[in-house]
């Protein structure tokens, strides 16, 4: 007679499955729907890492994810707590970040009825619905059985092609109730779509024949291989290197050849090469809107007459926003390397452009040290420039710098000279308030080793308060360096400039005074060391002082507000003047 099949709990098989794919991190909140879960979790090598919001647990996953390579693991409960989490799992979604959500749900058998926390008012309960618009997938378990079996399919969705965001619904009960031990091995990715030579050879023959090329860089070159083959291509070629928001650091600032950002943020120079280009050949990018200044010609960017070669790994973004002479379905890291030796076969001698990389120079050249010049200002409140200033000579070379929206992405983004061996980390996509500072913890969970800054404004940091006990909870050092200038500053220079005021923009007291949390105090009470910059040089010794006794540290710094520049063009300025074409 045969032996009964072992069985356990869904749960136990989940945890156990977990394990066995390397997960050492799940981060997230708990509720009545899911502590049956986290009740097996405990017995586990897996540690939980607990929020206090939500939207705080699903940004640290995503930025453990983007440092460790590795996916992020979310657990949430049902309804609200699921809810609260929307905006963190669709910045990981947007800036395709894997990220696998577990939420909890209303038991099975009380679906429908409106029990305690069900989405449910017009419209047939379904809590997956509110996911589906940016998750890869959005799995509803309707049988026990089937939970490992999905979490095999969740994993290989999220990290598979164009990477991103999926979601696995459970109700309640199905986590308690016995399943067969069965084993869902994660399928190993053997191999990424890769150019063929034929086509490699082809955009080679394009490359070396064009008299003005261009090479425009998004976010998804970050293997090691890709990008010295990109150096290599760009070098070999003398071709300039312009680059989206995301790619910042792909390649070294200061390289001659690199032109920096496009689009409403980019400088002169670059935006008038992207114009008189006759060939752009773009890796894993979007072509975002502020990226392409709204994709008006007369700033950014002309196809045609420029022909553009456009490689992404999602075909949907292949001819999104622009027509393509030649499109590929590839990873850039595999495509870039097997380019770039079709090119060293068809033109073996290196080819110089007079001037081109002389021009760049001078250019980026006046850019950072235009700004370095204005951060060595002595005024109080500080000038922002001052405070990049102030990192950029304080910090370790490879810290990894967490921003939030505003002047701490959009001027680090222009005007900061990253170190080669620095790290940018923002949220390009959904260009979300309040990421910086929960997702700067995942990042120094990943990266424990490295100084971790969340560069945020006091909007962003008042818009994720939990990050502060979070990070003292698990020990972590991260930085937090709040720009306050009692605002929502770029915002209320966008209000001011084009309305003639900055109405509901500014954080104002009854009486119209200026107000602001005390971020120190408030680093205090929470277990960190707290800092209030009340001098010029305050900023830098608190920085020091910080990066030695490497604990959670905030650092409340009084700001001026001051308008990032921008040469490029967002026509939402027309919509405010009632200019519409």
């Amino acid at each position: 007679m045969t032996a009964p099949a072992p069985t356990t709990t869904a749960a136990e098989a989940l945890v156990r499955q977990l394990e066995s794919y390397g997960v050492e991190y799940v981060f997230g909140l708990c509720g009545h729907t899911n502590i049956a879960f986290l009740d097996a979790l405990g017995r586990s090598s897996i540690e939980f890492v607990m929020a206090r919001h939500e939207q705080a647990a699903a940004h640290a996953a995503d930025g453990y994810a983007r440092v460790s390579g590795k996916p992020g693991v979310l657990l949430v409960h049902a309804g609200p707590g699921m809810m609260n989490a929307v905006t963190g799992v669709a910045t990981a979604a947007l800036d395709s970040v894997p990220l696998i959500t577990i939420s909890g749900d209303v038991p099975s058998y009380y679906h429908g009825r409106h029990p305690h926390q069900e989405v449910n008012l017009h419209a047939d309960a379904d809590q997956t619905a509110i996911y589906r618009p940016f998750v890869k997938r959005a799995w509803h378990i309707h049988r026990a059985e089937d939970l490992t079996r999905f979490t095999e399919r969740a994993f290989w969705t999220a990290t598979s092609g164009r990477k991103g965001a999926v979601l696995l619904n459970v109700p309640m009960d199905l986590f308690s109730r016995q399943v067969r031990v069965v084993d869902y091995p994660l399928v190993e990715q053997v191999a990424t779509p890769a150019l063929s030579d034929a086509d490699a050879a082809r955009i080679a023959e394009l490359l070396v024949n064009a008299k003005r090329p261009l090479i425009y860089l998004g976010g998804g070159l970050r293997g090691p291989a890709g990008r010295a083959a990109l150096l290599d291509l760009a070098e070999h070629l003398d071709i300039p290197v312009a680059h989206s928001l995301m790619a910042k650091g792909t390649l070294p600032d200061r390289h001659p050849l690199v032109m920096g950002m496009t689009g409403f943020w980019g400088l002169e120079l670059t935006n008038d090469y992207t114009r008189d280009t006759d060939l752009v050949l773009a890796l894993a990018t979007r072509f975002a809107e502020t990226d392409a200044s709204s994709w008006d010609s007369d700033y950014t960017w002309r196809f045609p007459p420029a022909q553009l070669i456009q490689i992404d790994i999602d075909a949907a973004e292949i001819g999104r926003n622009y027509p393509v002479a030649l499109g590929a379905v590839a990873d850039v890291n595999h495509a870039v390397p097997a380019i770039t030796a079709a090119v060293r076969a068809l033109a073996p001698e290196r080819v110089s452009r007079p001037g081109l990389r002389e021009t760049i120079t001078t250019a980026r050249t006046t850019l950072f040290e235009s700004s370095q010049e204005r951060g060595r200002s002595d005024d109080f409140p500080l000038r922002p420039e001052r405070i990049l200033e102030d990192l950029r000579t304080v910090l370790p070379s490879d810290s990894v710098l967490v921003t939030d929206v505003g002047w701490n992405k959009n001027g680090v983004a222009q005007c900061y000279e990253l170190p080669e061996d620095g790290r940018f980390i923002t949220p390009g996509g959904a260009s979300t308030m309040g990421f910086g500072p929960a997702a700067a913890v995942g990042v120094q969970i990943a990266a424990p080793e490295r100084v971790v800054v969340a560069l945020v404004g006091d909007g962003g940091m008042s818009a994720q308060l939990p990050a502060i006990p979070l990070a003292v909870e698990q020990g972590l050092p991260v930085i937090f360096v709040v720009m306050n200038n009692r605002a929502h500053g770029t915002i209320a220079d966008l209000q001011a400039g084009n309305f003639g005021q900055s109405f509901g923009c500014e954080f104002l007291d009854r009486d119209g005074n200026p107000a602001s949390p005390d971020f120190a105090a408030l680093g205090r009470s929470c277990g960190a060391d707290g800092y209030l910059v009340e001098t010029p040089e305050g900023l830098g010794e608190a920085l020091r002082d910080a990066v030695a006794r490497r604990r959670p540290a905030v650092l409340d710094v009084p700001m001026v507000n001051e308008p990032v520049p921008t040469p490029g063009h967002w026509n939402i300025k027309d919509i405010y003047q009632g200019v519409f074409e």
